[in-house]
């Protein structure tokens, strides 16, 4: 694995195509439930995240479920919400650009460096109830809000990962009766009982359970089996665990995970709330999110494990090029012994009977995904300089590992 800004990162492979619409890949980010998602440099030098529709999963529904998807996209914007850039769902294969935050998400970031102090969860909680309230006026519910969907980049928090809202509103077989769609972990009780329609409610539960995490990292629920997570989270007579929250907000946080959906408090409420534990601390809104940004931005990527030495390449000049002023060297790239991925936080489909037969969707997983190049030839891709050192340096640390 690489590390790029703060990222973590993995070198394509062979298998991987150098180009999808115009996109030239540089490295792998992760793989989710429905493909691979590389870093990508547009033609004229800003970066992307390209999602790229798993082979075995291309057919003529799912292509109609992803132009969908890509339509919805469209429409969904804020500040607090990664934008749609490009998609073409009828190319082989299938692929969708969004911008590319350059931060760590939430799970990752807590899981490194432990919880954040109650001022800035309140900050957080405020920036992303805020964010949803915008989605929601736009008819959209987001359905699978969790700490891996909440990007820590260098302008604030950004919400990722909308196609699930699209999918369950699109697919019949996940708006069919007794079919849960989500991750467990963030899911409210109603959605865990396959009730349709669902509410806004939805959503306020799972930015409830998200700042439980980002505040104690923990979860409302948990248990070793998905089955008996279930069970806590649809039985109304077992609460949610908000062992070691602070005094000053055990209160929003218990409403927003209440079990029923309508004693919830609306999502503008949930900001003014936060909005006045912030003020309680002596700051202004904007202050709290600056030092929210300084503090999840200031850290090295999420890699404790990490002991390797640094690898610094310099370009390579032709023989016969004129002397021109040196550029300065590129970022140094830190090259970390092969280890265990980090286990993200799965969705599920579930079909609802005595016993809940569960599904795991595998859910943005850093790891490999060979993707077939596209069948037309490939357009040249248009390097920058520095997109030609890193690919350089990402090239070069994968021969290194490879054992071929």
């Amino acid at each position: 694995m690489t590390r790029i800004g703060v990222h973590t990162t993995s070198p394509l492979s062979p298998e991987d195509p150098p180009e999808i619409g115009g996109f030239e890949l540089l490295a792998r980010i992760g793989q989710g439930g429905m493909g691979q998602v590389y870093l990508g440099e547009s033609p004229g030098g800003e970066q992307a995240a390209v999602k790229v529709i798993k082979p075995s999963l291309v057919d003529s529904e799912t292509r109609l479920r992803f132009a969908q998807e890509i339509e919805v996209l469209k429409t969904v914007w804020g500040n607090r919400v990664a934008a749609f850039l490009d998609a073409d769902p009828e190319a082989e294969p299938p692929w969708l650009a969004t911008e590319y935050v350059e931060g760590a998400d939430l799970r990752r970031h807590v899981d490194a460096y432990g919880p954040l102090p109650a001022v800035l969860v309140a900050s957080l909680g405020a920036t992303l109830a805020e964010a949803l309230t915008l989605v929601h006026k736009q008819g959209l519910l987001h359905r699978d809000l969790k700490p891996a969907n909440v990007l820590l980049g260098p302008n604030g928090p950004k919400i990722i990962d909308f196609g699930l809202a699209v999918f369950a509103e699109s697919s019949p077989s996940l708006t069919a009766p007794n079919t849960v769609v989500g991750t467990p972990m963030c899911m409210a009780p109603e959605q865990a009982n396959g009730v349709k329609p669902l509410t806004e409610a939805v959503d306020a539960y799972a930015l409830g359970a998200v700042l439980l995490f980002a505040l104690t990292g923990r979860y409302p629920y948990q248990a070793a089996n998905v089955n008996v997570l279930f069970h806590k989270v649809t039985d109304p007579e077992t609460s949610p665990d908000l062992t070691g929250v602070p005094t000053e907000l055990s209160p929003i946080l218990t409403s927003m995970l209440a079990h029923e959906a309508k004693n919830r408090p609306s999502l503008p409420s949930v900001v003014k709330e936060f909005r006045a534990v912030i003020e309680a601390h002596g700051l202004k809104v904007a202050q709290a999110r600056r030092q929210l940004t300084a503090l999840t931005t200031a850290k090295p990527a999420p890699d404790p494990e990490s002991t390797a030495p640094t690898v610094q390449l310099l370009p390579q000049v032709p023989v016969g090029t004129p002397p021109v002023q040196a550029p300065p060297p590129p970022a140094p790239i830190v090259v970390p012994p092969p280890g265990p991925a980090l286990n993200e936080s799965p969705s599920y489909t579930s079909t609802l009977k005595d016993t809940p037969a569960v599904t795991a969707a595998p859910a943005d997983r850093p790891g490999p995904m060979p993707v077939p190049t596209s069948a037309s030839a490939p357009r040249a891709p248009r390097r920058s300089l520095q997109a030609r050192r890193t690919a350089q340096q990402l090239r070069e640390v994968y021969a290194a590992k490879a054992s071929f």
